[in-house]
């Protein structure tokens, strides 16, 4: 009964959150009444008013007397709360967003990887090793190549052994699957991509900080210029609504330099 009303809880706020997000609600505008939600949505007043709450606590709406359930501006909304950020990506990533994200990532990963190289233990430079194995068989046979990146990254995160970091990592995750999916959209972007990646997990090994800074800065770098290649197209974003495109098996056998 419990996860009855948890899932129906979730699936309202869901649909409440897309709303917002996608424009549905402007900022400033007011959100109709519980009962008037409630009946549109099939739910009770209970529901509307446990959603709003959340709401509120992801800084996405306030609420007062007389005033309602209003909507805030963008620059309030929690974005590291990893609903925000997926309600995002369904309706679509903007482009500034994306590079909100760069700049993001330049900021966090460099710093992360420098305590992984200092911290990481046996298993978790075992479960970076195994994503970077997918990521080459994904190029080399065809696969998901894009969730075995994210799966290195997230990885890099948790070897650094920093609670804070680890939290963030999944909070943008989401994005990093974006941001990846446009990146290796690029022809043979993964197979060029893949030596960057075994720089940074051998300075990972041999514990050396800088070097293994240096060397997810070129890989973060390389990224940006290939992001900022298909935003200066008119190609279509991808969205987190649909599966990664996996990579198609190469039609003749090619190794992979490592």
């Amino acid at each position: 009964m419990k996860s009855s009303i948890k899932n129906v809880l979730g699936t309202t706020l869901d649909v409440l959150g897309e709303a917002i997000v996608s424009g549905r609600y402007p900022v400033g505008s007011s959100i109709p009444p519980e009962p008037t939600m409630g009946e549109e949505l099939g739910v009770s007043r209970t529901v509307v008013r446990e959603a709003i709450k959340s709401l509120v606590a992801k800084g996405i709406v306030s609420t007062g007397p007389k005033v309602g359930t209003r909507v805030l501006p963008a620059e309030q909304w929690n974005w590291f709360d990893p609903d925000v950020v997926a309600w995002q990506s369904k309706i679509g990533l903007s482009r500034e967003f994306l590079r909100d994200l760069q700049e993001l990532r330049r900021v966090v990963e460099p710093a992360a990887v420098r305590l992984a190289a200092e911290r990481a233990t046996a298993a978790d430079i075992a479960e970076i090793e195994a994503a970077f194995a997918g990521m080459k068989s994904a190029i080399e046979k065809g696969g998901d190549y894009v969730r075995f990146d994210l799966l290195f990254h997230q990885g890099l995160l948790r070897a650094c052994h920093n609670r804070m970091l680890v939290q963030m990592g999944k909070a943008i995750g989401a994005l990093l699957r974006t941001s990846f999916e446009i990146s290796t959209s690029k022809p043979d972007g993964p197979r060029e991509s893949l030596p960057l990646h075994r720089a940074v997990l051998d300075a990972v090994i041999a514990r050396s900080p800088a070097k293994a800074e240096r060397a997810i800065l070129v890989l973060i770098d390389g990224a940006k210029e290939d992001i900022e290649l298909v935003l200066s197209s008119r190609r279509k974003l991808p969205s987190l609504a649909v599966p990664a495109v996996p990579l198609k098996a190469p039609s003749r056998a090619r190794t992979v330099k490592t």
